[in-house]
């Protein structure tokens, strides 16, 4: 379908084929549950299948598929596998290790940039011709505050999310005359297992999934280029960069206590934290192994 056939934003929703990467928690489950609801046919594309058909099997109509957002092959399985052409992609799929930047492994900084930066990348690439193909679609990548605001203790995720911010600004503006409408969306702290153990509030606002979901939904209506959640954020900040002299900005930070992500509560963290190592030693493993088979 053509989403951009009725000015309702909500009516285009219905039929549309939408594929939420990450979807299977957090900021991705709920996002896959507002979509539903509006009539979409949601995929939850994940990494872990078995949480992923967990979740789909609690959304009406949702379904869940296997994917690996780093490899490009696994986003060529997924598109062909699907039975009708991408009509909104949401990129979400992320990890967030917090820490000291001396004690990161090299292993954890590769799948940082590998699933935050490379994943979308690939994700855009794979979806997008279609859509162009087909006169139009809509992209939203999640990115974060993170990708405005630098921040202690997370020095790569900072990495990671500004350049997920300037991709999307570039692609945006590569394939607007196409009509893919390619959206930013900028949450502040959130409520997920991404932040467990770290102490939220002070100088972010904290939200929920729920309203992450919601600033992606409006996206359909306004096609904004950056949305942060709450939407004062980016704006606020942007007026701090302009007018306030970094001394200030020095002394208002060490006010509100800007270096809480490193001292995390690391047993409310520890479910999290293993997972994540666990991703990371599969993600190495499988680089390894594409690499020695390329070099064959």
């Amino acid at each position: 379908m053509n989403l951009f056939s009725s000015r309702d934003h909500l009516a285009r929703l219905d039929g549309a084929l939408v594929v939420i990467t990450g979807g299977a928690r957090g900021i991705g489950a709920a996002t896959a549950r507002l979509f539903a609801q509006h009539g979409a046919r949601v995929v939850l594309a994940d990494v872990d299948l078995d949480v992923a058909e967990t979740t789909a099997a609690t959304i009406p109509g949702a379904r869940a598929a296997r994917l690996d957002v780093t490899d490009r092959a696994s986003w060529a399985a997924l598109v062909a596998d699907l039975d009708a052409p991408v009509d909104v992609l949401i990129n979400n799929a992320g990890v967030m290790p917090l820490g000291h930047f001396e004690e990161e492994s090299e292993t954890t900084t590769e799948l940082i940039l590998d699933v935050n930066v490379r994943g979308m990348l690939n994700g855009m690439r794979a979806v997008i011709p279609g859509m162009a193909e087909a006169g139009g679609g809509h992209v939203v990548n999640v990115a974060s505050m993170a990708g405005m605001i630098p921040i202690p203790g997370m020095v790569t995720y900072n990495a990671s999310k500004f350049a997920a911010l300037g991709a999307s600004l570039a692609a945006r503006r590569e394939y607007d005359v196409a009509g893919v409408a390619v959206c930013a969306i900028l949450p502040s702290a959130v409520r997920t297992e991404l932040s467990s153990g770290a102490q939220l509030g002070g100088a972010l606002p904290t939200v929920d999934p729920e309203d992450v979901a919601a600033a992606i939904l409006d996206t359909l209506r306004t096609r904004a280029a950056r949305t942060s959640v709450p939407k004062w954020v980016a704006p606020g900040w942007s007026l701090v960069e302009a007018f306030v002299p970094e001394p200030i900005e020095r002394l208002a930070r060490k006010l509100l206590d800007d270096r809480r992500t490193l001292d995390l509560d690391a047993a409310a963290r520890k479910a999290y934290t293993d997972r994540i190592a666990r991703q990371a030693t599969d993600h190495a493993d499988h680089a390894a192994l594409t690499d020695g088979e390329a070099a064959r």
